[in-house]
């Protein structure tokens, strides 16, 4: 393309009137205006102490099978019976599947309650930073309002 090629076709974008434009997408107006984040600690507790019930709860009743079906698999193998091999694969199946759900609730229940304490840290943090002349609280709404 040659340079007056090149001034033709800058001057052809610019004299249009349906010109595309860089938008940045955002909230409506008003939406949510002046609100700062806010975690339920209590609610996040509660959460994390439902999951830990739940996986305390699995271990208890997920397991009442356990030894019966084992037993049950070995005397149908060992009375010559193909069904005790079908009933050992559901035997593993379900320890599988049960040790997986536990973990499950595991890990769900640490990260709520790793989630409360970092945001607890720094929310302190926060706090302890970030004050105003008069020693007020300067939070995230507050800070953006005097940015403006």
């Amino acid at each position: 393309m040659a340079w007056d090629e090149w001034e033709q076709s800058k001057a052809a974008v610019a004299s249009r009137a349906d010109t595309t434009q860089m938008r940045l997408n955002q909230a409506p107006a008003g939406a949510n205006a002046g609100q700062d984040l806010v975690v339920h600690d209590d609610a996040l507790g509660k959460l994390g102490d439902m999951a830990r019930s739940l996986r305390n709860q699995l271990s208890t009743h997920g397991d009442h099978a356990r030894v019966a079906t084992f037993e049950a698999s070995n005397d149908l193998v060992n009375n010559g019976l193909d069904m005790g091999a079908g009933l050992l694969e559901v035997h593993d199946a379900w320890n599988t599947k049960l040790a997986t759900l536990k973990e499950a609730c595991g890990h769900i229940s640490n990260h709520l309650d790793y989630s409360r304490s970092v945001h607890a840290k720094a929310e302190q943090k926060i706090e302890l930073d970030m004050k105003a002349l008069d020693g007020t609280l300067m939070t995230a709404s507050r800070i953006n309002d005097l940015i403006k």
